[in-house]
């Protein structure tokens, strides 16, 4: 139990975890409401505007993101992370305004939405490299794990609590309370102390997103690690619009029970987290984790009734978190503190930034094939993933030894060399 908390005993970390259970839980409450306000009150259940709407969200990540890396690098991450937080809080407050006046119209979340893109953009590689300056290098990982089961507890009450508030008070005031969850996770952001924090070194020279991509494209495990988070955030992870398309159009069921179908995926997406804080991230758990999610994923897909569906969440929620928090944790604790924003950034950019692309594509297929067809997606993509990722490290002896420095093999000092050093050296 020690263990799989440590980083708490941190002050700092103890004072930006409580901060993030409250904004993580505004915003699985927010994501529930904004759903089904575009899916089922502006559109009339139009999945394509919803998928639409997701890929507006997404595409400032795509195309920001490894600037705001190369940025998060040079000035302070936390400014940067103020700042996005204090532009998310005002676009929350416009949007729940214009709800709950009645003056909401399709155009304006699109408009909101992009905005937040924006915000999150620049957000997401500064929070994902600030917290190295929480704890020491040793609680990385467990830290890394304690964010996702932050992440995952709201997603485990935020999405059900949701669907019950939307029934019981309407959209706007669920959007509402997200604002009072913004302006709490900024104070802890600035109740931290500056004195307490371990801040990286800034770099010698001028940061420059090229200087990541080299870094890179010379570690084969950072470009299967990902590899992997890419297929999972950009093919996996579009739940918005099939858990919404599946309780609404194939089961027939209302705002309560598609929160429930939140809460459920967060019983094992938390499980995921606290199981991945207690044990070192290797390689074999991401392939367990995909193989997880593709089994469970084709269940859902021809699952006969909601009760079945709702049943394996549970497992797609581990699948899913499970591969991505251990890939992450491994991404993380294998880079040098001067990189650590840029190849973060390009973490954020893979995970997220392929959903502009794809989310139309998904919605397109609920309307055209039906909604079982974008739960099938997901299982498929991964599917071909897991045995692609499989045979190249099975057929590839240096790409193998480089996840298990264990091993020794005659090229081994070449490889200290010359490819992996901070990976070799760290994992000594």
């Amino acid at each position: 139990m020690r263990t799989m908390f440590a980083s708490l005993a941190v002050p700092n970390y103890r004072i930006y975890f409580s901060g993030t259970i409250m904004t993580n839980m505004g915003q699985w409450m927010a994501r529930t409401a904004q759903s089904w306000l575009v899916l089922m009150i502006l559109t009339n259940g139009n999945a394509a505007v919803l998928g639409w709407l997701m890929a507006v969200n997404f595409a400032p990540m795509f195309i920001i993101t490894p600037w705001a890396g190369a940025l998060a690098d040079r000035v302070s991450k936390r400014r940067i992370m103020v700042t996005a937080q204090i532009i998310l809080a005002i676009d929350a407050t416009i949007l729940s305004t214009l709800v709950l006046t009645g003056a909401v119209q399709l155009w304006m979340v699109f408009v909101i939405s992009a905005i937040d893109g924006t915000a999150s953009a620049f957000y997401s590689p500064a929070t994902q490299a600030f917290v190295s300056e929480l704890v020491p290098q040793k609680n990385l990982p467990n830290a890394v794990s304690l964010n996702s089961a932050s992440f995952n507890g709201a997603r485990l009450l935020g999405p059900g609590l949701g669907g019950l508030l939307i029934a019981a008070v309407g959209v706007g005031w669920v959007m509402a309370i997200n604002v009072v969850c913004f302006i709490g996770f900024i104070t802890t952001l600035l109740l931290l102390k500056a004195e307490r924090l371990y801040t990286s070194p800034r770099p010698a020279e001028k940061t420059r997103v090229r200087d990541g991509l080299r870094y890179v494209k010379r570690r084969p495990d950072l470009v299967i690690l990902l590899t992997i988070g890419f297929m999972m955030g950009t093919f996996g992870v579009n739940f918005n619009i099939s858990d919404a398309v599946m309780a609404t159009q194939a089961f027939g069921k209302g705002p309560g029970e598609y929160g429930l179908l939140g809460s459920l995926m967060g019983v094992g997406s938390m499980t995921a987290a606290l199981g991945a804080a207690r044990r070192k991230p290797r390689l074999r758990w991401v392939e367990l984790a995909m193989l997880v999610y593709a089994v469970s994923m084709t269940i859902s897909a021809l699952a006969p009734n909601y009760g079945v569906f709702a049943v394996f969440k549970i497992f797609v929620g581990w699948g899913t978190i499970s591969t991505l928090i251990t890939a992450n944790a491994m991404v993380q604790t294998s880079v040098t503190p001067q990189m650590r924003g840029r190849v973060m950034s390009l973490w954020a950019t893979l995970v997220m930034g392929g959903t502009p692309f794809v989310s139309p594509i998904v919605g397109w297929i609920g309307n055209v094939i039906g909604p079982r067809a974008t739960v099938a997606f997901g299982a498929i993509s991964l599917g071909i993933t897991f045995v692609v990722i499989t045979a190249v490290i099975m057929h590839n002896d240096k790409i193998r030894v480089v996840f298990d420095p264990s091993k020794r093999a005659p090229w081994l000092r070449q490889v200290r060399g010359k490819v992996t050093i901070d990976y070799v050296q760290q994992t000594k």
